[in-house]
């Protein structure tokens, strides 16, 4: 009985330093339509998960749908149930990058679809059998589309990697980090790519 209160402790400083869990670079392309005198940062938004079932996007796709709306709320846009101004698609994926096999194996469900072709699902708790050397790389994508004639305003990628089984490789915080960089100083430069560290 004796043990119970010393393991609380524990327990909550372990989630503590899961915050503050350091992550690599992030690289991240854009494509905007800001010279065609396209506005951002206002208006209406919903999120939507491309190619996932209902219980699919609460199961995987939650930390991402939760990353991407703080994001689209933080450079000006409102968040919006039901019909709104625009709608920002997400696709993500993660594939494990091993250094002693020739091809990845990677994770995911669905198609591909603008400038990037990535492959979209990622599978929650799944030991893909990564040696200490694996690197998980995680990838998100954002589509934003103007709902009154469907055009494509803003797309962008990110991609990071991280040690697989680290905290960093953890879909929460892998989630936070990609879409943080990919709305860093938004809308971006359109066609470059840049590290976020």
């Amino acid at each position: 009985m004796m043990k119970t209160p010393r393991i609380l402790p524990l327990l909550a400083l372990s989630l503590l330093s899961a915050c503050v869990v350091p992550t690599g670079p992030v690289e991240v392309t854009r494509f905007n339509r800001a010279s065609e005198g396209v506005p951002y940062g206002n208006g209406s938004f919903v999120v939507e998960v491309a190619g996932e079932s209902a219980a699919d996007r609460l199961l995987s796709a939650s930390p991402y749908v939760a990353a991407v709306t703080r994001e689209m709320q933080r450079v000006g846009y409102r968040n919006q149930s039901g019909t709104s101004d625009v709608v920002a698609e997400i696709r993500f994926g993660a594939t494990m990058m091993r250094p002693d096999r020739p091809s990845p194996i990677s994770v995911g469900v669905g198609g591909s679809t603008g400038s990037y072709g990535s492959g979209i699902g990622l599978g929650v708790g799944i030991n893909l059998g990564g040696g200490s050397a694996a690197q998980l790389q995680t990838t998100l994508s954002v589509r934003i589309i103007r709902r009154s004639d469907q055009l494509v305003i803003w797309e962008g990628t990110a991609v990071q990697s991280a040690k697989a089984g680290s905290p960093a490789a953890q879909p929460g915080i892998a989630a936070s980090k990609l879409a943080e960089a990919l709305f860093k100083d938004f809308p971006g430069v359109s066609g470059e790519t840049i590290r976020v560290p």
